[in-house]
């Protein structure tokens, strides 16, 4: 490119926008170690005591929980902060998610919960594999203890690493746990068609319809099925061009057992086992010793 543009070869990367960049012969790590401690040392939460997961298990949070109200540009600073994050370590996505559903009036309950996210406190991608997009799509039911509204999460993988990922409040009250899985992948097949686009610009075009593991039978019966019924017929029509995407080929959504649903992890508080199996298949690792290099 040298020949052909005016540049300046700087080196094997080792920063970009903010994240840190460990590159070895094997894998790229990513992560947002620096920006993390200087986080952590804003807040006064430097030298305390870690935990091993963002939330205590099946912790649920309300509007109205009977504590004092927090400083909420505080609050606010630590959430944006954890959202930034993000980037790096999906892991934190559905705290994160959860804990900016509060921006308004935030309680000291809501402010100690943040805090907890880090105390806590990027994702490898191996070398060798294809460059094929796999999506995985999950969701709870009716977990919004202010209007029983459903959390949504999904995660693309890319060949080994994670390549995309959200936590999402759903915008309508699931019926069923059905209902509520069937929202989760219509929002997981839209990301989908849009990581297709990006990655066909970049020369890896998806011959193949992306693959969606979830592990609801009834949620995939209805996205295969495009007659109306009764428990469907409700359902806004946004949702239905899932079935669509399918007949084209664009997608195919495949079942998985609830043990291997990955995105589990971005719906819900899980107890500590579940959670760090989970963190590991997501490829979340300490950068402690995967400093390396590349043979240039």
């Amino acid at each position: 490119m040298m020949k052909h543009y005016e540049m300046t070869d700087l080196g094997l990367l080792c920063h970009f926008l903010g994240m840190g960049v460990v590159q070895t012969n094997k894998y790229i790590f990513l992560h947002q170690k620096k920006y993390a401690m200087k986080v952590i040392e804003k807040f006064g939460l430097k030298g305390c005591k870690s935990v091993a997961t963002p939330l205590i298990a099946n912790e649920r949070l309300c509007k109205e929980d009977g504590s004092e109200m927090a400083d909420e540009s505080e609050y606010r600073q630590i959430v944006g902060s954890l959202l930034y994050l993000t980037a790096t370590r999906p892991d934190i996505m559905f705290a994160s998610s959860l804990l900016a559903r509060f921006m308004h009036n935030p309680t000291k309950k809501h402010i100690g919960t943040a805090k907890r996210v880090l105390r806590y406190y990027g994702v490898e991608f191996k070398k060798g594999k294809a460059a094929t997009l796999i999506g995985y799509c999950d969701s709870d039911w009716a977990g919004s203890e202010h209007d029983r509204r459903s959390t949504s999460g999904y995660v693309f993988t890319l060949g080994s690493g994670m390549f995309s990922w959200a936590s999402i409040k759903q915008n309508t009250v699931a019926l069923s746990t059905a209902e509520a899985e069937y929202v989760s992948a219509a929002e997981a097949t839209s990301q989908a068609k849009w990581l297709r686009f990006i990655l066909e610009d970049f020369g890896e075009e998806q011959v193949e319809g992306t693959p969606i593991l979830c592990d609801n039978t009834s949620a995939i019966a209805m996205a295969k099925n495009p007659v109306f019924h009764q428990k469907s017929r409700h359902i806004s029509r946004k949702f239905h061009f899932i079935r669509e995407a399918i007949q084209a080929k664009e997608i195919e959504l495949i079942y998985c057992k609830s043990e291997d649903q990955i995105a589990d992890i971005l719906t819900k508080a899980l107890s500590k086992d579940r959670f760090v199996h989970l963190r590991n298949l997501l490829g979340v690792k300490s950068v402690k010793g995967l400093e390396g290099s590349v043979e240039v």
